[in-house]
């Protein structure tokens, strides 16, 4: 028997065998698998070119990722309040211990280092959903009629206020303006973006005497565009020559503010306070206070006096050194945000913290 006819017989002997098997199908697919193989590997010339440049282009899609990390899933859709972190953040950015004169650096040629940014009057604004009577509430700021009488004062300087007790600052608020605080920016023109409404003019509810020299005051009176409505945050102006803080409207995003009482914050409601004012809002107020300038524990007259005992400084009165250090302050962005606070380091707080720690 010839080759060939060998070769005849062996193929139909395996077809056979196949079909017998069942293995039809899975043979087909297989031929299959492999010519498109062998296709891919040498194109034949009876391939077109257009077929070719089609394969070439062919991409796989990659799909997209189901699951999202949780950070990103649990991120908050406004910022969270912290006041201590926020503050800290702004301590840490101006240094715990500078030069009163030295000069900062300005990422910005037109701003100054480190001041809270103030909305621009001219920022086209849509104004929000405003507090459904706004009229009223803006009413009601001035409404109030004094309950309580001025606070007395001790030995050491501080306030004493019959009505609460625990609230015991060393500054008045008159004299928290005259020295120099808030860039002179505080009573600026305000928007609120909660209310939808610019308020001005309002510091012309604060005594005369607080502003202005009088026979009760033997201050000289206050240029009013330097020390209380500038339209940018002036560090300057403040009395010791730092920023510090945040702006109102930056407070008002954060959820300080309690518009019914007081749409600029604390200060605002430390004026009328003083002024004899009492409302709802006190004790939330002055428990903020007390846990950042209060007695023992507020957390920025501890860090104040802290970097007195550090440095070696036994008196308030050294703290600007012997003329040989360059007249270097003790925290200058410290000491101004206590100053904000209506608290400033005297004489026998230094040396209780010297004895005791506290």
């Amino acid at each position: 028997m010839s080759y060939e006819a060998r070769r005849l017989e062996n193929i139909q002997r395996n077809q056979a065998l196949v079909q017998d098997l069942g293995l039809e199908n899975d043979l087909v697919a297989v031929q299959h698998d492999l010519a498109t193989t062998t296709t891919r590997g040498s194109p034949s010339k009876s391939h077109s070119t257009g077929e070719r440049r089609v394969a070439k282009r062919r991409k796989v899609e990659t799909a997209q990722p189901t699951r999202t990390s949780t950070r990103i899933a649990n991120a908050p859709t406004r910022p969270l309040y912290s006041e201590d972190a926020t503050t800290a953040a702004t301590v840490a950015s101006h240094g715990a211990v500078a030069t009163r004169n030295s000069k900062r650096r300005k990422k910005n040629p037109h701003k100054k280092a480190g001041a809270p940014e103030a909305a621009s009057p001219s920022l086209q604004r849509t104004p929000p959903p405003s507090h459904p009577d706004v009229q009223s509430l803006m009413a009601g700021w001035s409404s109030w009629e004094p309950t309580e009488g001025p606070p007395t004062r001790d030995a050491e300087g501080t306030y004493h206020f019959a009505s609460h007790p625990s609230f015991t600052p060393n500054k008045s608020p008159e004299a928290v303006i005259r020295e120099g605080s808030f860039g002179g920016s505080y009573w600026r023109p305000l928007y609120s973006a909660k209310l939808g409404v610019t308020i001005a003019e309002d510091w012309r509810e604060l005594p005369a005497s607080w502003t202005s020299s009088s026979p009760l005051s033997p201050s000289p009176g206050l240029s009013i565009a330097r020390y209380l409505t500038s339209a940018t945050y002036r560090p300057e102006v403040n009395k010791y020559g730092v920023a510090c803080g945040q702006s109102i409207e930056a407070w008002e995003a954060a959820g300080w503010i309690a518009h019914a009482h007081d749409v600029r914050g604390w200060f605002q409601w430390y004026c009328r306070f003083w002024m004899g004012r009492r409302c709802a809002d006190d004790d939330r107020q002055i428990g903020r206070w007390r846990r950042c300038v209060g007695e023992p524990g507020g957390r920025w007259r501890r860090a104040l006096l802290k970097k007195y005992v550090q440095s070696g400084i036994r008196t308030v009165a050294d703290e600007e050194g012997d003329g040989d250090g360059g007249d270097v302050d003790v925290s200058p962005v410290v000491h101004q945000t206590c100053h904000h606070w209506a608290w400033e380091v005297r004489q026998e707080a230094l040396d209780r913290f010297w004895q005791d720690g506290r």
